[in-house]
């Protein structure tokens, strides 16, 4: 019988195994017939007596065969459903390892029992507190969690526990480089996201902490993106956002010092003053729950995903503007292929998914030019210097939530090795900049903090302007965008701004939703023959009281393609149904675009769903056939010293083990989970989608940007 039939219907998994592992526990099955059904058993490896074989048993046997085989725990130091009392309740713990000197007195707790974390870890700290064990485990064979127990009211993540032969102080004390870093990273050796972790740290003490969340979280973010970056330039530096024994005060000394130099690096993000403020004990489990985590990868979904939840969590949600998922992203950067010497502004910006994605999008144009290979650490190692210029130089972004701006030039500023043109700006009340940046003719001051804080960005962006004394018209190569869809605007000083603000007799509307103004204002922001992808609620392309936007588009833009996601793709946030827009400005008859009277547009509709009802990602699948063992037969001929004759018998041996049919989560070069979507061919790893057929279809029709 295999262990995957036993844990059918159940939350527990097996990705946390070997198969070798896994393999061993299956081949000691024994079937047997109780009341006409097949019930499975095995001898336990503590008790070693007969113990019928249900999934949290299953489990155990495992991780107590991992304790011995990976961690050198002899069995005889084991117990199973170790009796822990509670007042005057005993409860029994799954798996107990007990102290190699004092043998009565329990070291490790493990906790198997309870599938979901939360739930897991409270009882994993009653019985470390009822028990005294100074150390605490939690799986359900899918994530994994290490802790160590400072006081009752304090858990702090451990990267692993001591194998058998070691103190708990010889883990906490170990040394870490980047290397370091990247094997044993704990989102991809415990399956959890930093998100998971976020919440882990609020559960445990941030919700009590008397802070800003967000505010305190950005800032160790940030610090350690920092200290990641540092010691991705040098290999052999040690990394400093860790705990190395240090005594609390000296962690928050240490990394206060961190937080400082990195705003030096990183300018614009916060004020000069501005200090963590979490005391050093919270402090020491948030940098504990954090310190084993890899920020940087080839793509920065790993912060992106924690902002989103933050940012959503303290604001962004209130406003209707949603984060959009990355592989959407990704999927409007392959279809308008940016190039290296045009330029690009998202004008609802959130924390910068479309500018950050194009970035790399170019990025990997110009390695490729220049024969260099895309490595593990693409964000993080120092790049050839049209790397930064590009960012530097054609990279813009626009939002009018300043915490989501915060974020956004987080992100750019690594990716401009300092620099970044994300400005704090309302993109439809363009008319009111001045009171920000100051008019050109010296008549408004503008705001001295602003000023101070998004100049050299503004100096850039003034550049492209099409004419120098109006901020409405840019001439931007490309633009994409997902605007808020929430809340119409009502000001008639902002409507009387917009054609689209008229109804078609040309009278002034009293409302206008904020997405349709957006449309208007970001084919502004193009130059003719620029094109733009934006993510519109799909009512605007078949309400009937919509053809009058519809009207407004056809007449500026050829329309390149219409792409319908799936209603659970924003989701938890809102269930509104979406489409992309692609299209590009028309040109005069000699331009790259010239205008068409008739012609192909390409539509495609979302199969897969690519989270479920919940909001929860759905994830690929990798299923690895089952293979049989190979065996080397050979024969061997002895003399039977009874009967003096010569026998002949076959023999044989395993040269190379088999395994059952294994059903896993496909996971990226960084061991990052892929979402399952067909939007576009992840890495080579999935199969072509949307993306793919677009740019067939572009090719076709010898569109100018392909």
């Amino acid at each position: 019988m295999l262990l995957s039939e036993i844990f059918k219907d159940t939350n527990y998994k097996l990705t946390q195994f070997k198969p070798e592992q896994i393999q061993a526990i299956e081949e000691s099955i024994i079937t047997k017939d109780v009341k006409g059904k097949i019930t499975p058993y095995l001898i336990c490896l503590v008790r070693q007596k007969e113990i019928k074989l249900t999934p949290e048993e299953a489990i155990r046997q495992l991780y107590a065969l991992v304790l011995n085989q990976d961690y050198n725990y002899p069995y005889d130091r084991m117990q199973i459903e170790y009796g822990i009392n509670h007042g005057r309740e005993v409860k029994r713990a799954d798996i107990v390892i007990f102290d190699k000197d004092k043998t009565n007195a329990p070291y490790i707790v493990v906790e198997l029992k309870k599938p979901k974390l939360k739930d897991g870890k409270e009882q994993l700290k009653s019985y470390c507190n009822f028990s005294g064990a100074p150390i605490g485990i939690w799986s359900n064979g899918d994530s994994i969690s290490y802790y160590h127990r400072k006081d009752p009211n304090y858990f702090e993540d451990i990267p692993s526990i001591p194998r058998g032969d070691q103190k708990l102080s010889d883990i906490l004390e170990e040394r870490w480089t980047i290397a370091d870093l990247i094997a044993k990273d704990k989102l991809v050796t415990e399956r959890k996201s930093l998100k998971d972790l976020i919440l882990e740290m609020e559960d445990e003490v941030l919700a009590n902490a008397g802070v800003d969340v967000f505010e305190e979280l950005f800032k160790l973010i940030y610090t350690k993106l920092f200290d990641e970056m540092q010691s991705g330039r040098n290999k052999s530096r040690h990394l400093e956002f860790r705990n190395y024994g240090d005594t609390e005060t000296e962690l928050k000394n240490k990394i206060q010092h961190i937080f400082e130099k990195a705003k030096q690096k990183w300018e614009g993000v916060f004020t000069a003053d501005s200090k963590i403020m979490l005391t050093p004990s919270h402090l020491s489990v948030c940098v504990s729950s954090l310190q084993d985590v890899k920020l940087f990868n080839s793509n920065l979904d790993v912060v992106d995903e924690a902002f989103e939840y933050l940012i959503n969590k303290s604001s962004k949600g209130e406003k209707g503007q949603y984060f959009t998922p990355r592989y959407v992203i990704d999927m409007c950067v392959k279809m308008l292929n940016p190039k290296e010497d045009e330029t690009i502004i998202d004008t609802a910006a959130g924390s910068c998914g479309f500018p950050v994605h194009t970035i790399f999008h170019v990025w990997e144009q110009i390695l490729e030019r220049k024969g260099l290979d895309k490595s593990h650490l693409f964000t993080l190692e120092e790049k050839p210097q049209e790397c930064t210029d590009y960012v530097v130089n054609k990279v813009f972004a626009i939002d009018f939530d300043e915490k989501a701006v915060r974020v956004a030039r987080t992100l750019n500023l690594i990716a401009g090795d300092g620099q970044t043109n994300v400005m704090h700006l309302n993109t439809l009340d363009y008319e009111r900049w001045d009171e920000k940046t100051g008019s050109e003719d010296g008549k408004q001051a503008g705001d001295r903090d602003w000023i101070d804080t998004y100049n050299e960005g503004w100096k850039k962006l003034k550049k492209l302007r099409a004419d120098k004394n109006n901020n409405r018209d840019f001439q931007f190569d490309i633009l994409m965008a997902n605007p808020p869809f929430a809340g119409d605007i009502k000001e008639s000083r902002m409507l009387a701004k917009y054609d689209l603000g008229r109804k078609p007799d040309g009278k002034y509307q009293t409302a206008v939703g904020r997405d349709i103004l957006f449309i208007e204002r970001n084919l502004d922001f193009l130059k003719p023959g620029g094109r733009m992808a934006v993510v519109l609620p799909q009512g605007r392309f078949n309400n009937s009281s919509d053809k009058q936007i519809r009207e407004f588009i056809a007449d500026r833009c050829r329309i390149l393609g219409v792409v319908g996601l799936h209603g659970n793709v924003f989701k938890p946030h809102t269930g509104t149904k979406t489409s992309v827009l692609l299209v590009q400005k028309w040109t005069d008859d000699k331009g790259i675009n010239p205008r068409l009277d008739d012609y192909p547009i390409f539509f495609a509709t979302m199969q897969e769903p690519s989270k479920d009802n919940s909001g929860d990602k759905i994830y690929e699948i990798e299923t690895i056939p089952a293979k049989a063992p190979i065996y080397r037969t050979w024969q061997e001929t002895f003399t039977d010293e009874d009967t003096g004759e010569e026998v002949t018998i076959d023999r044989s041996e395993i040269i190379e083990e088999g395994h059952p049919e294994i059903k896993k989560p496909l996971v990226d070069i960084h061991g990052h989970l892929i979402v399952k979507h067909d939007l576009f061919n992840h890495e080579g790893l999935t199969q072509d989608g949307i993306a793919e057929a677009f740019i067939e279809f572009g090719k076709k029709e010898q569109l100018s940007f392909f």
